[in-house]
């Protein structure tokens, strides 16, 4: 039996009585990335998702992102290395300390929408996440997306790394995501979702949108815990995981 870590979003809400089904979901994965108060949450939204997270046993990472609460963080902002830096030290810091005061630990960092996407193919925006990781943390697992720049540059400096894929995105032919302006960008039925994520940890490939079987590295897989049917995806992707005798466990 081997093993894949699901990872989901999380604390993406303003307000701790609208979190949703966080807890709910945190039942089917083995590690959450809650949102550092720059493009989602807050403090009391980071205090309660921690907490609930240091109760269920779940892996524990920080989601930095643009400071873009107005587009979800989810809209290209430009801003040179060293600011990257510097909004990634202080938001990462911000929900390690969060972590230390309830007994927990952070576990990884992974960044959160445009950001994700800019630095999975800016060599300069990935290596200044990757430094400002390393700078808090050492020993913090850094996740991105598989065969990205994000992946290489934390590596070039001794993180260890977690290759992410996506259960409710489609895939372009150089392994990119399909950006979230197409039609076909996210993937709405459950079956086909599921049956993505085992192509892609059975086989460490994926079916593009234009039917290419793309290579990638599948260590860790994000299902997005703002999407219409989260619980459920979560639901049937833990059952068809463990049907093929896949245990669901966070990186180590």
């Amino acid at each position: 039996m081997f093993s894949i870590d699901l990872n989901c979003d999380m604390g993406e809400s303003l307000g701790a009585w609208r979190m949703g089904n966080d807890a709910a979901l945190m039942d089917y994965v083995s590690s959450i990335n809650v949102a550092c108060g720059f493009h989602a949450g807050d403090a009391s939204v980071i205090r309660k998702t921690v907490e609930t997270a240091i109760e269920k046993d779940v892996a524990i990472g920080a989601h930095p992102g643009f400071p873009d609460l107005q587009g979800f963080g989810r809209r290209e902002i430009k801003m040179s290395a060293e600011e990257v830096f510097d909004i990634v030290l202080y938001q990462v810091s911000a929900v390690k300390g969060i972590c230390q005061a309830f007994g927990g630990k952070l576990h990884h960092v992974k960044p959160h929408g445009a950001l994700y996407n800019q630095a999975a193919k800016d060599a300069s925006f990935a290596a200044a996440i990757a430094k400002a990781v390393k700078s808090i943390d050492d020993n913090l697992i850094f996740y991105g997306l598989s065969n990205s720049l994000l992946i290489s540059e934390a590596e070039k400096i001794g993180l260890q790394t977690a290759s992410e894929v996506f259960a409710d995105r489609t895939y372009q032919a150089d392994g990119s995501l399909t950006p979230r302006n197409e039609q076909n960008a996210l993937i709405k039925d459950l079956e086909k979702a599921a049956a993505q994520v085992l192509q892609m940890v059975l086989e460490q490939k994926v079916t593009a949108a234009n039917d290419e079987t793309v290579s990638l590295k599948a260590e860790t897989v994000c299902i997005h815990g703002d999407g219409e049917h989260a619980l459920e995806f979560a639901k049937i992707i833990n059952a068809k995981l463990k049907k093929c005798d896949i245990q669901i466990k966070s990186v180590s």
